[in-house]
């Protein structure tokens, strides 16, 4: 992921996070549900049949929003740099996807259900989660950085 940080404010990151938060909370006071990404995907592959509906919608304003955002504002995309790819590096995407997969399913739960909705109640196993990923993500940054060499 890149940051373009010439055109970023913390006020559109503020916005953002902010509906994000009044999302959850809203699919929660609704529903009773937890907007996880990854249990709302689960739960529509494993063809649950209870409410699959709201899943479906949920998940379709995830992909479809952005695009609107850009009709909306009328912003095209920032431009990226190039991008260095080498003939194995979808090999290293698709493990690492896996991995993340696997973590998922073990933490009984993803980024988005305990960091938003779980910290926002106070959960234990949610801030256990946290804390394990977001150390994960650091040590894995200083490996693959100045260890590694990239």
């Amino acid at each position: 992921m890149i940051i373009d940080w010439g055109n970023f404010t913390p006020w559109s990151a503020l916005v953002g996070g902010s509906l994000i938060g009044l999302s959850a909370a809203l699919l929660f006071r609704s529903y009773g549900m937890i907007a996880g990404i990854s249990g709302l995907l689960g739960n529509l592959i494993a063809g649950e049949r209870d409410r699959v509906g709201w899943r479906a919608m949920f998940l379709l304003g995830l992909i479809v929003s952005p695009g609107l955002w850009l009709l909306c504002t009328q912003q095209g995309l920032a431009p990226v740099g190039p991008v260095q790819s080498g003939p194995g590096d979808w090999a290293i995407v698709g493990v690492a996807g896996v991995l993340v997969g696997f973590g998922t399913r073990l933490a009984n739960g993803c980024t988005s259900g305990h960091g938003v909705c779980g910290l926002a109640r106070f959960s234990k196993r949610s801030g256990a989660a946290v804390l394990s990923f977001m150390a994960s993500g650091a040590v894995t940054v200083f490996v693959t950085r100045h260890l590694v060499g990239g």
